[in-house]
């Protein structure tokens, strides 16, 4: 499979999209953040003292989305028609975060799930780091994308 992300002085470039076709895209992630029981239950129980954990986690993963091309450097800024944030748990020491990202457009919106998904984890950890700074996020990986030239992608396992 041939790069497309390098010129011809292998030199790093944004890629050319002008000449794809505009689809219908989505993206989704997830990723995992592994924290004490009592963490848990005291972000579950609205016990944080720095606010909701899993509201301004939501905004935090919605904001990333939106602004991914600002943090990733060859990334396209996208108009993005949807972000999703599912939180879930497995009712002892993990919680779990999937973001989906749709757009109508050349390109892709994988880097803008990843990144939403991403924040969301970072930002949990932000608002529980003084009563465990232990806490693990990840792994976080891409669980599904669709629309575009290669086709669809589901991951096998996750």
């Amino acid at each position: 499979m041939e790069l497309s992300h390098f010129n011809d002085q292998g030199r790093a470039r944004m890629v050319d999209v002008s000449d794809k076709e505009v689809t219908s895209r989505i993206a989704v992630a997830k990723t995992t953040v592994s924290m004490h029981e009592d963490t848990l239950a005291r972000i579950q129980a609205g016990k944080i003292g720095k606010g909701d954990v899993l509201a301004v986690a939501q905004v935090a993963a919605i904001m990333a989305a939106k602004n991914t091309s600002s943090w990733i450097p060859m990334c396209h800024p996208l108009p993005l028609t949807g972000v999703n944030v599912a939180f879930s748990d497995n009712g002892r020491d993990e919680l779990y975060i999937e973001t989906t990202v749709k757009t109508t457009g050349k390109t892709g919106v994988e880097m803008e799930a990843l990144t939403a998904a991403s924040a969301a984890a970072l930002t949990v950890y932000d608002m529980c780091k003084a009563l465990q700074k232990d806490m693990i996020i990840g792994p976080t990986m891409l669980v599904s994308k669709s629309g575009g030239k290669n086709g669809d992608y589901i991951r096998e396992s996750t």
